[in-house]
């Protein structure tokens, strides 16, 4: 089997042979992307090139950079290791004809992916996947390619500046500080431009997780390099508690995520979901673009929670609801000011990174941190505000790929037809509605008292696993604790098929 090439590029373990990560494989890639941009008329255009520290990296960045130079492509190849978001923001800003970074994000550490961003700085959408594909599969064995040596750039070696100017300009001065952070790079490419970042933000009582904080390829101290894994964020948490900070955050290993963790009020740490994230930050963005003449662009996934959603067309914002990807989100409409997924991205400066960043997030919590205080107390009052949500996951990891549409079918022929006694109805997001149009199932019902459930059912994108977004939520007002709340979503989350 062959490695395939998708809308996410590539992405597998690094081993030899046509089905994994090797220089053979980004070989070819790469001079099948050089193929389509020459036939989009990009020949000659910029293209800009930076790599993660995984292992490989150093060998496929060299690959790419060298077969895009030899076919006579403007190659702007960043100096150093560094995070996902430099390689988007560039390409923005250099208005090069493509990006390709060298990551596998937050995959277990023997993988490693070749990620392509467009002109404009935004993730390849179909069919442009699809093109790229029989251009790799028409080129030449990889030692028939040609490649050619890439001189030091200036203005490669400026971009980790621009972009942190970039960030003084988004949010403006320092603040006062007051704010004491635990930091985790999740021993990625992140840690030392985000401590710049936050201390050019006034942020410099920051204590980093010293086991985590430089990049190693092996991820020595966690079972998976993912915020959202459990067990992934102790040593933050610990940190946290040991140094009395007011905020957790942690960047996963390519630092395009962002988790936050934050301290209740009976003293214990905690990591917030995705989707509690993404309503603070959302919320916080509103305050800066609101009152305004033409309503500004708030996007969430279809498998994100409804709690943003909620606040912002309650505060006169356009709500745009997307299939899932960065690729979809950041083209959800104009003015575009906030995008979020639950898997921890966000995307808080569209005008530079049309890509999830965790840095940029990580500063604008810090900043709603240093103006509001508690973040957990925050979050309490829009919950207060606009009804108390809760959401959870639960993934089912099957042996076979065909189990999963089994599963779904299911889902499709015979759906549940209550959960947690409350009744729900089902909705084939494949064909009902208006769309967008997906391989999804959704449940939702409501109860007499106004408590609602809302199941998505998606199959995996990148795994051979069918994921179940859950979300209870309440009126505003309603007498519900988060405890009860909780225990709900959990007999949800229990009574979803768990086979075909």
């Amino acid at each position: 089997m062959t490695l395939r090439f998708g809308t996410a590029g590539l992405r597998g373990p690094v081993r030899e042979g046509p089905d994994g990560m090797n220089v053979g494989t980004v070989t070819r890639a790469t001079a099948g992307l050089a193929h389509w941009l020459a036939a989009q008329g990009d020949s000659g255009a910029a293209v800009v090139v930076g790599r993660d520290a995984r292992h490989g990296s150093a060998d496929f960045f060299a690959a790419t950079t060298q077969v895009l130079a030899a076919a006579g492509f403007d190659v702007v190849a960043l100096p150093a290791p560094g995070p996902t978001p430099l390689v988007a923001f560039a390409t923005r800003l250099l208005n090069a004809a493509a990006g390709v970074m060298i990551t596998a994000s937050h995959n277990p550490a023997g993988d490693n992916g070749y990620k392509v961003y467009v002109r404009g700085g935004a993730q390849l959408l179909s069919p442009a996947d699809r093109e790229i594909e029989a251009a790799i599969t028409a080129a030449p064995p990889a030692e028939q390619v040609p490649r050619r040596a890439v001189p030091a750039d200036p203005r490669a070696a400026a971009i980790a500046e621009q972009y942190l100017a970039r960030l003084d300009a988004r949010f403006g001065p320092p603040v006062a500080d007051g704010v004491r952070i635990a930091l985790t790079a999740m021993h990625g490419v992140g840690g030392m431009l985000a401590r710049e970042a936050l201390a050019r933000n006034g942020f410099t009582d920051v204590h980093v997780v010293a086991e985590q904080f430089a990049p190693d390829p092996d991820f020595p101290t966690v079972a998976f390099p993912n915020p959202e894994e459990p067990g992934a964020t102790d040593l933050l948490l610990a940190l946290a508690q040991e140094c009395s900070a007011d905020l957790a955050l942690a960047l996963d290993p390519d630092a395009d995520r962002c988790a936050v963790g934050v301290r209740g009020a009976d003293g214990t740490w905690r990591m917030l979901t995705g989707d509690e994230t993404g309503a603070l930050l959302g919320d916080a963005v509103l305050d800066e673009h609101l009152p305004a003449a033409v309503p500004p662009v708030i996007a969430s996934s279809i498998v994100s929670g409804t709690l943003l959603h909620t606040i912002a067309a309650a505060r006169g914002a356009r709500t745009v609801r997307t299939l899932t990807g960065f690729k979809w989100l950041v083209r959800a409409g104009e003015p575009l000011v906030y995008a979020y997924e639950e898997a921890l991205g966000h995307c808080v400066d569209p005008a530079a990174v049309r890509d999830k960043d965790g840095i940029s997030a990580a500063v604008a919590l810090a900043r709603l941190a240093a103006a509001r205080g508690s973040l957990a107390a925050v979050l309490d009052d829009l919950q207060e505000r606009y009804g108390r949500h809760a959401t959870a996951q639960r993934s089912l990891r099957v042996d076979h790929v065909a189990q999963i549409g089994a599963l779904m079918s299911r889902l499709r022929t015979d759906p549940p037809s209550t959960l947690a006694g409350i009744d729900v109805t089902a909705a084939d997001l494949l064909r009902d509605g208006p769309g967008p149009h997906t391989d999804a199932v959704e449940l939702t019902g409501v109860d007499a008292a106004g408590i609602a459930v809302r199941v998505v059912a998606r199959p995996s994108g990148t795994e051979p696993k069918l994921k179940y977004y859950a979300q209870v939520s309440t009126p505003p007002g309603t007498e519900v604790g988060a405890g009860q709340l909780d225990d709900l979503l959990e007999r949800v989350l229990a009574e979803l098929p768990g086979e075909a």
